[in-house]
């Protein structure tokens, strides 16, 4: 990887700026946290840095201005400090004079997490790395700070000053969280042959952005496709499936991605496998249709036991398996057979197994097949960025941060 990590500095006695992503679901009513998993995810490298003897002084953002989530981090403060083990202090502005008289304070083994970086200004401003670093935000963290710390792989596809600017006027490194995601998705990206690729969930645009880089590139030998994904490509490739069907497809926007979806059928669809039969909602209840016997007056909300045979076979003879998105609408009773199948023929596979972030997550815990899979990214639209080729802002300056070192010092 072209980019430093922790192994290559010695934080001891530094004063270590270190962004995070903490970017929680909030509770609208509440505020209260509901799901702390990236909270927990990021604890090891603000107790390794503390550990080993740095000051470690945490950036992170909640939200957006404007939006139910948009709020202050005192209570990610606290979920911190519990899964870290140790006192994180939460400071309630991320620059003002009392925060470099509270730093010049701070002794070796100490954590503060400064407040939301949104609700600077600058945060939000879309413009080149190099005016980045010319923010006032970055001028004045840089001043506190002696390396930056990068961990915040949920925005690796983003640029801000606090993710981009920051690397580009400090020595920077990779935090764990970080090299472990970009370390396992390359090998998606570079994988051992035969690879598959497993696109679900309901975003088509994205799967098929995908679908066309890995197909394109020769990254994948076949992509798999189910939940609304399948149904787009059942769609382009001529089958009616039935008002109900339509009509929700086209309300996310199928569409604007229809010509894509057929296109990329014409151009690569021998290799872009869709469900042979599915099962729809009748009188409330689960029913198997075969493709033949669309249209159907009833909503589709999975893929049918044949199909899954088809693709367990498939995935019992590959070498690498990426999953992003679930194969139909597991959440509800019924109709998580065809998600729960394809992951149980991932976890039976000797394949590297990668699952890709979002709700496919959610899926593969529910599914109690977690522990099987060689690794599950923490990433939304990160990972999503990452495997359909986009360029990753947080990256490229990491990597440039990384060039300006001797190439002695760098990670291998």
């Amino acid at each position: 990887m072209g980019f430093l990590t922790l192994d290559d500095v010695d934080v001891k006695g530094k004063n270590v700026l270190l962004r995070v992503d903490v970017n929680s679901p909030i509770d609208p009513k509440t505020g209260e946290i509901l799901d702390d998993t990236r909270i927990r995810l990021c604890a090891p490298t603000i107790k390794e840095l503390a550990l080993k003897g740095a000051k470690v002084m945490i950036l992170a953002h909640q939200g957006r201005p404007g939006d139910p989530d948009f709020t202050t981090l005192e209570k990610h403060a606290k979920k911190l400090s519990e899964a870290v083990g140790m006192h994180v202090e939460y400071i309630c502005d991320p620059i003002c004079s009392f925060i470099v008289k509270r730093l010049k304070m701070m002794r070796p083994t100490e954590i503060v997490l400064m407040e939301n970086v949104r609700i600077l200004a600058e945060e939000g401003l879309k413009i080149p790395p190099e005016a980045q670093a010319k923010t006032q935000m970055v001028r004045f963290l840089s001043s506190i700070g002696t390396i930056f710390v990068n961990d915040a792989f949920g925005a690796v596809h983003r640029s801000s000053p606090s993710l981009v600017g920051l690397a580009e006027v400090m020595p920077s490194y990779a935090g764990r969280l970080m090299e472990k995601e970009l370390k396992a998705l390359e090998k998606a990206r570079s994988p051992e042959k035969p690879c598959v690729y497993v696109l679900g969930g309901a975003k088509f645009d994205d799967s098929i952005k995908i679908a066309e880089n890995v197909l394109s590139n020769g990254v994948a030998n076949a992509v798999l496709t189910g939940g609304l994904v399948g149904q787009a490509f059942l769609a382009a490739s001529g089958r009616n499936l039935g008002k109900p069907n339509v009509d929700f497809m086209n309300s996310k926007g199928y569409e604007e991605e229809a010509e894509n979806a057929k296109r990329l059928l014409q151009q690569h669809g021998g290799k872009v496998a869709i469900p042979v039969d599915v099962v729809a909602e009748v009188d409330g209840k689960p029913k198997v249709v075969p493709i033949n016997e669309l249209p159907i007056d009833a909503p589709i909300y999975d893929i049918g036991p044949k199909t899954v045979e088809g693709y367990s076979k498939i995935l019992a003879g590959v070498k690498t398996v990426v999953a992003n998105g679930p194969m139909g609408a597991f959440e509800r009773p019924g109709f998580e057979s065809g998600t729960f199948g394809v992951l149980k023929a991932m976890a039976e596979s000797p394949a590297f197994t990668v699952i890709g972030g979002g709700h496919i997550v959610a899926a593969t815990t529910a599914s109690g097949l977690a522990d099987k899979m060689k690794h599950i990214s923490t990433g939304g639209g990160a990972t999503i960025s990452l495997l359909a080729g986009d360029d990753l802002p947080v990256v490229d300056a990491l990597e440039r941060a990384a060039e300006r070192v001797k190439p002695s010092k760098r990670s291998a």
